[in-house]
C-alpha cells in the first residue's frame, strides 16, 4: 500500500504528519477543587488543527470527560503517560510532546 502513510495511517493526500512537529505541545496536570485532577493539554494550534476534533479523539481513547477552554484541552483524570502515547499514534512528533 504505497500511498497510505506508514506513521498515521491515512492516505498520503490527506496526511499531515510531515507539517506536524514545528508546535510545542505541553502537557501538565493541575489540582482542582475537592481533590479532582486535571489533565491539561497547552500548545496544539487552532489553525493547523481541529482541537475538538483531537479533544473527542483523546476522550474515547482515555475514557474520559473532557472540554476546549482557552485553546487548550482538558482531561478529567490523571492521563499525563498515556497522552504521549495517544497523540504519537495521531501523528505529532514525540519530540514536540513534553510532559511535566
Amino acid at each position: 500500500m504505497p500511498n497510505v502513510c506508514t506513521t498515521c495511517g491515512l492516505p498520503k493526500e490527506a496526511c499531515t504528519c510531515d507539517k506536524i512537529g514545528e508546535e510545542k505541545i505541553h502537557v501538565s496536570s493541575q489540582n482542582r477543587s475537592y481533590n479532582k485532577v486535571v489533565t491539561v493539554i497547552k500548545g496544539i494550534e487552532k489553525g493547523k488543527h481541529n482541537i475538538e476534533e483531537i479533544a473527542s479523539y483523546l476522550k474515547k481513547n482515555l475514557a474520559c470527560g473532557g472540554t476546549v477552554k482557552n485553546d487548550q484541552i482538558e482531561l478529567q483524570g490523571k492521563h499525563k503517560s498515556s497522552v504521549k502515547n495517544i497523540l504519537t499514534n495521531r501523528g505529532f512528533s514525540p519530540d514536540s510532546i513534553k510532559v511535566k
